[in-house]
């Protein structure tokens, strides 16, 4: 297919009945016309283009579909929660639609400089006071997942974990290796932080694991060239390689935070049950 977008298009190319791909490239315009995922013919010059960009324009497919009408909402959702996920990236959504009666016409932009630190205010609000200011935020590379890990996350007084897991992206909706070492490593930080200090006066000594999930807001995003999905919805994210490294990413990043901000430190740890209140 005539885009260098990856296989996201090609699904799309797949459940439409028609789509049009427009690449503009190093001076030329290039178009080439699909019917239900098949070319009708091959890429053809459109013309002179300025700068560069891929357009694709789709008609979902009345065979598939029981609607043809997208939806601003779901495209709004999606979108916000694309330019928090890859931070100072602009998206733009316009409903060029005949605007009816009762609903005006809609235009929005999202870009968000904070990325997934945006995120984890977004998601903590209504949540309770945050026990601490800062949103901690980590990103790094890793070899044996052959990819990244951003993470960033906070702790608030509510009583609930709210996670978000991405890969590439696309929600994860149950979660798998990437939560599991996001939580494997802020147990680890947090367990070192508490041994290094030591029990408060009048503290019990060491009590030994605790649970660290209970006011935790946090988005883990791992970007890696083949991710292995699982489930009927492919919404589990799989790989020894990938728990391992965003292990090592938030045990590390977290530790290095926490030292360097001992009283945000302290409040974490109060709230974990790590020191007395």
């Amino acid at each position: 297919m005539l885009t260098p977008l990856g296989i996201w298009p090609s699904v799309t190319n797949a459940l439409s009945s028609r789509l049009t791909a427009e690449v503009r490239r190093e001076g030329t315009r290039w178009v080439q016309e699909y019917a239900r995922g098949v070319a009708l013919g091959p890429p053809a010059a459109g013309g002179r283009a300025t700068g560069s960009g891929t357009t694709l324009t789709f008609w979902p497919d009345a065979e598939v579909f029981d609607t043809q009408e997208c939806s601003f909402a779901a495209l709004e959702e999606r979108f916000r929660e694309l330019a928090l996920l890859n931070r100072g990236l602009s998206i733009s959504l316009t409903d060029e639609r005949p605007a009816r009666r009762s609903e005006p016409a809609r235009s929005v932009h999202f870009r968000f400089p904070g990325g997934t630190r945006d995120f984890v205010a977004l998601l903590d609000a209504g949540a309770g006071t945050p026990v601490h200011p800062d949103v901690v935020r980590l990103e790094r590379e890793d070899r044996r997942m052959a990819g990244t890990v951003e993470v960033a996350m906070r702790w608030s007084g509510s009583r609930d974990e709210r996670v978000r897991s991405f890969a590439n992206s696309s929600p994860t909706p149950q979660g798998g290796a990437h939560v599991a070492g996001l939580h494997d490593g802020v147990a680890a930080a947090i367990d070192a932080c508490a041994r290094a200090r030591g029990p408060a006066r009048g503290q019990d000594p060491w009590p030994g694991p605790l649970p660290t999930g209970e006011g935790l807001t946090a988005v883990v995003s791992v970007k890696v060239d083949r991710p292995r999905l699982h489930g009927p919805t492919r919404g589990e994210l799989a790989g020894a390689a990938v728990r391992a490294g965003v292990e090592a990413a938030v045990r590390e990043g977290l530790s290095t935070w926490l030292e360097e901000h001992p009283e945000q430190a302290d409040a974490i740890l109060r709230r974990t049950g790590r020191r007395a209140g």
